[in-house]
């Protein structure tokens, strides 16, 4: 099994990002030190009040802390930007990253992100899927000719292929079965999202492995997902140390909290224990153990993308996971 950090990038308004990328920069190293093998981000555009750094300068500035971790997006938001930037900025990053880069890509679901952008949402799907063929041409080919429903490419070559043969590894994440096969069909593995249940993501690895079959392709080496996760020296202290932030992050799905409870008359906060246990990692290090073994024996997942920070949670807190998780590391892995 591998262990990756997922680190947080958002921030409110006020807070000293020069602080915050200190912070990041301290917690590679300590992920580094703890046997983590990759470091993930995300990306959104335009969430003022809130602030959040992009992607691609950010990785670059921290693969200099990682070494020989691999860095990757979770998710790039390829349906709104144009394939070139993004197969030109990844060819940089993975030679940056000395050949250990993941491209991780998606559609997007913010109106605000489309319409700033000047992207129909409606043809998110199919530049999605354009700008993956196009992405993997200019990473092969020396002159591209691509003339498509969204993007041409006029005879033209990529500035820098990547380091590694062929480009980096493609991974798409999507929760829905359209999404789950278009992985399979596209992708070189399929991310689990962190708000699935243990039963939903069953049943999408089990809808992946069957569209990989038909489509005529193996499975993966890499089984990804990711889970929010906090482990202390008992259970206890693990719900101590992350329900608040977490349960304040998680109100905005106030109705996920809500279905399945049983009883209409609940809070979010109320239902928000049992939301919580189907679906993140959090206790002391055996029960980390027996969850992560439990991924691996009954659905095959063989890569953890952990979130262990969270708006509102001290950095000494969010080490504290880091160490718990290289421990139960060194013991499964």
């Amino acid at each position: 099994m591998k262990f990756g950090l997922y680190l947080s990038t958002q921030w409110p308004e006020g807070a000293d990002i020069s602080c915050e990328l200190d912070n990041m920069i301290e917690q590679v190293r300590v992920a580094r030190e703890n046997g983590f093998s990759s470091v993930w981000m995300g990306q959104h555009y335009l969430v003022a009040p809130m602030q959040m750094m992009q992607v691609m300068p950010l990785m670059a500035r921290l693969a200099a802390e990682g070494e020989d971790m691999t860095f990757g997006t979770a998710v790039v938001l390829l349906s709104m930007l144009n394939p070139a930037v993004v197969a030109e900025e990844a060819a940089t990053l993975d030679w940056i990253t000395k050949g250990n880069f993941v491209l991780g890509v998606g559609m997007g679901y913010r109106d605000e992100e489309f319409q700033t952008l000047g992207v129909p949402k409606s043809q998110r799907v199919g530049r999605l899927e354009e700008g993956i063929e196009v992405i993997r041409r200019l990473w092969t080919e020396d002159h591209v000719e691509h003339k498509g429903r969204y993007y041409t490419v006029d005879g033209l070559g990529s500035s820098i292929k990547p380091k590694q043969p062929g480009g980096p590894p493609i991974w798409l994440g999507g929760q829905v079965p359209a999404a789950v096969a278009r992985a399979a069909r596209l992708g070189d593995a399929w991310m689990a999202a962190p708000t699935d249940s243990m039963g939903r993501v069953a049943k999408c690895v089990e809808m992946f492995r069957q569209a990989r079959m038909d489509a005529g392709r193996p499975m993966p080496e890499s089984m990804p997902i990711t889970r929010e996760c906090c482990i202390r020296n008992t259970r206890a202290e693990a719900l101590d140390a992350c329900r608040d932030t977490l349960l304040e992050k998680y109100k905005a799905y106030a109705s996920w909290g809500a279905a399945g409870s049983g009883d209409k008359g609940r809070t979010f906060a109320d239902a928000f224990d049992d939301f919580m246990t189907d679906r993140f990692i959090v206790g002391d290090e055996s029960e980390a153990a027996d969850e992560f073994c439990r991924y691996r024996d009954d659905l095959g997942i063989n890569t953890f993308i952990l979130r262990m920070s969270w708006i509102g949670l001290e950095q000494k807190e969010m080490l504290k996971t880091i160490e718990h998780v290289g421990r139960v590391a060194a013991r499964i892995s």
